[in-house]
């Protein structure tokens, strides 16, 4: 696809969750808007994959809250699809903690959690009490100091103290420092920390604010888009169309086009030059300060703030399908997450010395039986996918290789992990063990190469507390005109993109867009 225009309103660069919505606020409110993405597909981790009749998402596994109606994410894609995308409730029982001994299920709503979690731990009843309240305090408190990244010049120097106070006292602490002064067993707290996979990060090296923003958010239990997640991009980009806007894949960008520190459009990869009153990166903010703007001397400063955070962690996922469906497979909807033993960190610590060793955490979701589409879809068939932890440095020597022409040791690597992988499947889920027609793995450089993350990370940013320090993650930048969009800007997974591409947005617009939802 080509661009049809040599000026517009606003560019974008990146069609994720986050760059889609604040395009779609943008052009809502009359804002011609260009959509760059550099992929061959619209979407960023909302997209999905297809191979030999099997289809697979690449990022979306299951969504908090978007069930009641009422909910900030569920206002937003109904204003921004149209009421277009439809979303699935998934059983009640959402996620399952799997230990050497014991397995522990988290069940919905926030009633029948906390009866079942005392169930666990009768002993430790008071203190699940106290873990709820502080849990819905903590995630409360998120409000003021996400609308504090909204200020800019002397009312952030004002009011951002009593905004953000309250959320920097819990965010200044592990998730592990918190938990330990309420909750007397450790067994208790892994359990609670058994969604860590979801911000990347064990209990003592989390802010403790990400482990409560998550849990709050699937209390009331978990969705999934209806048709599979590619759905997401599919009934959020014809509202953009129809407001004038363009969304245009294969186009990536080289540089942001800045003059007299101001920005004035973009430079693409091709050397083609468009500009435009607005630009907008939602490609990450190491992407837009390393790449984009590499050039840019006035930014040093900015530029060295990128030594107060790091990458988040990377990951591998074996995508496998069967030729059966979910229901003669027996396959539930409810997610797996495997654990070698009670202490996350420790796990963490081992695998990272030792790759051979237990992985740390193991994933297993089965997009299957979460869509009530499937079926009519991809008839006889059924998938899942399995996500363990893995660092970009153990892939460095295929990283300057092309893509699909990485060589034989490559592909042994591969074939090896999978292979350990799928035997972890066979031993928590026996009733699939050779009913596997086909298997695909996903490393580093797959996130790479698709998403554009240097050292093929998946968060973005790492949410440890000193990342919620830094008052530079916002989304107005020292150039003018210039914006940021994100999960760096908020917090991570869809719900946090979806919150900062209407940030993003209320900020260009200087308009309130949360009140109007």
């Amino acid at each position: 696809m080509k661009v049809q225009n040599t000026h517009y309103d606003v560019i974008i660069i990146g069609s994720g969750i986050s760059g889609l919505t604040c395009g779609a606020f943008l052009s809502m409110e009359g804002k011609k808007v260009l959509i760059l993405e550099k992929h061959f597909k619209i979407g960023g981790y909302t997209h999905t994959f297809k191979r030999k009749g099997f289809e697979w998402d690449v990022g979306i596994h299951y969504i908090g809250s978007v069930h009641n109606k009422k909910s900030f994410p569920r206002k937003v894609f109904d204003k921004i699809s149209d009421n277009k995308l439809k979303w699935h409730k998934m059983s009640d029982n959402y996620d399952r903690i799997i230990f050497p001994d014991k397995s522990y299920d988290l069940i919905a709503p926030k009633k029948k959690f906390i009866e079942t979690m005392k169930s666990y731990f009768p002993d430790n009843a008071s203190e699940i009490d106290e873990y709820i309240k502080i849990v819905g305090e903590v995630s409360k408190s998120s409000l003021k100091y996400f609308s504090a990244k909204a200020l800019s010049g002397l009312s952030e120097s004002v009011l951002r103290p009593f905004l953000t106070r309250k959320f920097l006292k819990f965010s200044n602490k592990t998730t592990y420092e918190a938990l330990s002064e309420i909750i007397s067993s450790n067994e208790l707290i892994s359990v609670l920390t058994g969604q860590w996979g979801d911000y990347g990060m064990p209990p003592k090296e989390s802010s403790f604010v990400m482990h409560c923003m998550i849990a709050n958010h699937y209390f009331d239990g978990a969705n999934y888009p209806v048709g599979g997640s590619r759905m997401i991009a599919e009934t959020i980009v014809p509202m953009i169309k129809k407001n004038g806007g363009e969304v245009v894949k294969n186009c990536g960008v080289d540089k942001i086009w800045i003059e007299n520190e101001k920005s004035k459009g973009v430079i693409l990869e091709d050397d083609n030059m468009i500009s435009s009153d607005i630009v907008i990166s939602s490609a990450g903010v190491a992407n837009t300060i390393t790449k984009f703007l590499r050039d840019e001397k006035s930014l040093q400063s900015y530029q060295s703030n990128m030594k107060e955070v790091k990458p988040s962690s990377g990951h591998a996922c074996l995508y496998i399908g069967f030729d059966k469906s979910a229901e003669e497979l027996g396959i539930k909807d409810t997610n797996l997450w495997v654990y070698p033993s009670y202490d996350h960190d420790a796990n963490v610590k081992k695998f990272n010395d030792d790759q051979e060793n237990d992985f740390p955490v193991l994933y297993m979701s089965f997009a299957s039986s979460k869509d009530p589409d499937w079926d009519k879809n991809h008839p006889n068939k059924a998938t899942m996918e399995v996500i363990v932890p893995s660092a970009f440095m153990h892939y460095k020597k295929w990283a300057e290789l092309p893509w699909k022409k990485r060589g034989e040791s490559y592909e042994n690597y591969k074939e090896d992990l999978s292979r350990r992988i799928i035997k972890e499947v066979y031993k928590h889920c026996p009733h699939l063990k050779n009913q596997i027609s086909f298997y695909e793995l996903s490393t580093p450089l797959t996130t790479r190469n698709l998403a554009n993350y240097e050292l093929g990370e998946l968060y973005g940013i790492d949410h440890d507390p000193n990342r919620f320090r830094q008052k530079w993650l916002k989304p107005k930048t020292p150039i003018k005109n210039l914006y940021l969009t994100g999960q760096d800007i908020l917090t991570v997974g869809l719900a946090g993109a979806l919150g900062s591409g209407v940030l993003t947005a209320s900020v260009v617009l200087r308009k309130n867009i949360f009140k109007d939802l």
